[in-house]
Formats: C-alpha cells, structure tokens, sequence
C-alpha cells in the first residue's frame, strides 16, 4: 500500500497504514488486509485468494465493500457528520481515494468468471466482512482524528456525487441537447445500426472540417472537441460532468457513465480517438484514454476503442511521388532507402510536417487516416 501510493504521489488523508490479519479457529480461513486513504479521486483496490491475483473481485472483496461503507455511516452519524436530514455514504463515496490490498487464504477456494478470476465461497463474504467491521472499528476507536478526517473524505465524495447529478438534471430540464438529444457539434452518420456506425473524436473546428469532407456520410460520424480536455484524474466527478465536451462525448455515445454505464446502448461499435501525430496529439489521446478508463471502462474492454494513426510527415519525391511516414526515424528511414534506390528529391518543400489535421486535405486524410 504505502508502495501504490507513493507512486500516485498524491496527499494522504492519514499517514498510518490501517493492517490488521487474523484466522478462523479452525483454520480453514486467514485473511490480510491493508488499506490507507488518499486525496486522490479514484479507488485502488487489490485482492488475492490463495495468492491469486483476483482481478475480477468476488465474495472477499463484497464482504470488505459491504463493511466498509456500513462502518463509515455509522461511525459519521454517531459523531453528527452525517445529519439525519444527509443521505446515506454510498460504496462509491467511501471507497474514494482508497488504497488497499486484500489477501484471503482458503483450503478448498472456488474461482468464477472467464479467467477464473473471481472468487465465489460465500462463506469468504461473511468472514471478510466480520472481521473488517471489527478491526477498523477498533482502529478507528484508537484514532478519531484521523478515522473523522476519512468520513470527511467520503462525505465531500457523496457531495459532489449530488451535484453531479443535479447539474446532470439540469442539463436535461434546460435543453441543452437539439431535440434529437445529441450535441449540437455532432455531425452524425446516417445508419442507425451500432455493428456498422463509427465516430470519430477530432481535436478541434479544423480537423473536424478535413474529418467532416472526407468521412463516409452513411457509417462515419464526427464530433469535434473544442478547448482543452479536461484531466479526469485530477478532478473530482462533479467537476468532471460539469465540462461540457465530456458531457458532449458521453451524450454521443449514449451510454451514460459510472454506475448507470449500459454497454448496451452504445450507439457505435468504434470509438476511433483521432488527434495530431504529434506530441502534443499524443497527451490528448491519453486525457481521452484516461476518461473513458475512469467512467467508461467497458467500451474499453469489449473492444470499441480505437487510436487513429495520422501521418507525421509526407515525403515529396522528384518523380511526383510522396509517401507519407508517422515518426521521425520513419523519415529518416524512407529518405535514406529512397535515395539509396535513386530517388531524389526537390529543393524545397520536399518534406512537410503536419501541425495538425487540419493542415491535411480531406482526401489525404481519408487515405492516410
């Protein structure tokens, strides 16, 4: 834990690492856990059974959950954090900024899911869950700064939860979206079928004017992001849902986010994130990346997101010819093996450098891109 987190090089919301481990009477059961909670927005939570990596969580992690945010409302209300008037902490909100790590022993384990990844005994639930509950419970009894600075933690989180979704509500009430409930910048293709529709998310007005003349109008849609794209990791959700190119970007894609994420509404089987070619192309391809990791993950994983590959430069050849390359050492190789075949080329401007695609025509964006 202590690790994972000075790697994030985040504040901690307390410097102890909370651990604490123990075993069933009978020894069929031990359990391990460590955990500490940071300032940061995301969760970073870690299981094993039996030393296996448990990626897909299971009956451990439930019981861990479960206890966690039952111990966090309970503890927030019997010290007036929490107002009777306040909605209960959510597992998302107690779970914000956390680090922990969660090891389980078992003599006969039972794994689930597709990679056998996921634990399934029940009776590891109960187990968890128990011994969370009593443990953190004494740590916090021993600590009240610290375990009211956590409770702190997670009430900002659901309070920022909440404003997220009043300012959801009120985009909708205000009709910020065209009667048709998309963005007004998306130029949307024409089929209505996901299995054969793309959108393409172009950084900027010009790139989207190139995206927009060389597109196929019948699969192909274009939405055009303006401004910069916003950190996620460094931003809370409500901040987040307040930017208006994400709100444009979740809207095109018509699945909602977070909890209420529905795969089953995607609206496009390809994703396709298309920036410039160059470094700074390449930080907004990881922004984009970022987000749709964060509240969007399974586009992700079942395999709709794809990184479009403009060219770098073209190459103009004496004869007419050009090629066109995506690095600089594919330059380099390209001129080197063009001249050593007897190509030459003209004095001037024999080798352009896209600034951007908006510098390219649509035709050679179609064929390139």
């Amino acid at each position: 834990v202590q690790y994972l987190n000075s790697a994030k090089k985040i504040e901690l919301v307390h410097n102890e690492i909370i651990s604490f481990e123990t075993e069933t009477k009978e020894k069929s059961m031990s359990l391990e856990v460590a955990m500490q909670w940071t300032n940061g927005y995301n969760e970073s939570v870690h299981t094993y059974a039996n030393t296996i990596n448990t990626h897909e969580g299971g009956t451990h992690e439930e019981g861990f959950r479960t206890a966690l945010t039952s111990l966090l409302n309970k503890y927030s209300r019997e010290k007036g954090l929490l107002k009777e008037k306040d909605e209960n902490l959510t597992g998302d909100d107690v779970r914000e900024g956390l680090t922990a790590v969660i090891s389980i022993k078992l003599s006969e384990p039972q794994f689930e899911g597709q990679t056998k990844t996921k634990l399934g005994n029940t009776e590891a639930k109960a187990f968890v869950q128990k011994v969370t509950n009593e443990m953190l419970s004494d740590w916090f009894g021993r600590n009240p700064a610290s375990a009211k600075d956590i409770c702190r933690k997670a009430i900002q989180a659901s309070a920022a939860r909440l404003a997220a979704r009043k300012a959801r509500e009120a985009t909708r009430r205000k009709g910020l979206l065209e009667s048709t409930g998309m963005p007004g910048k998306l130029r949307d293709c024409s089929s209505r079928d996901p299995r054969l529709s793309e959108i393409y998310i172009v950084e900027g007005d010009s790139a989207g004017g190139s995206a927009m003349r060389g597109r196929d109008p019948e699969t192909q849609a274009i939405l055009p992001l303006r401004g910069k794209v916003l950190n996620v990791e460094k931003a809370r959700l409500d901040k987040a849902m307040a930017n208006s190119e994400v709100q444009a970007l979740i809207t095109a894609f018509g699945t909602g986010y977070g909890e209420e994420f529905d795969i089953h509404k995607i609206r496009y089987h390809k994703c396709v994130l298309m920036a410039d070619a160059d470094v700074d192309g390449q930080h907004i391809r990881t922004l984009l990346l970022t987000l749709l990791f964060r509240y969007m993950k399974p586009l992700i994983e079942y395999g709709y997101v794809y990184l479009a590959q403009p060219p770098l430069y073209r190459i103009k050849w004496s004869n007419a010819e050009h090629e066109y390359v995506y690095s600089d050492q594919e330059r380099d190789e390209k001129l080197a093996s063009g001249q050593a075949a007897g190509k030459k080329i003209p004095k001037e401007n024999s080798i352009q450098r896209y600034k951007g695609l908006g510098e390219m025509d649509y035709d050679e964006l179609w064929a390139t891109t």
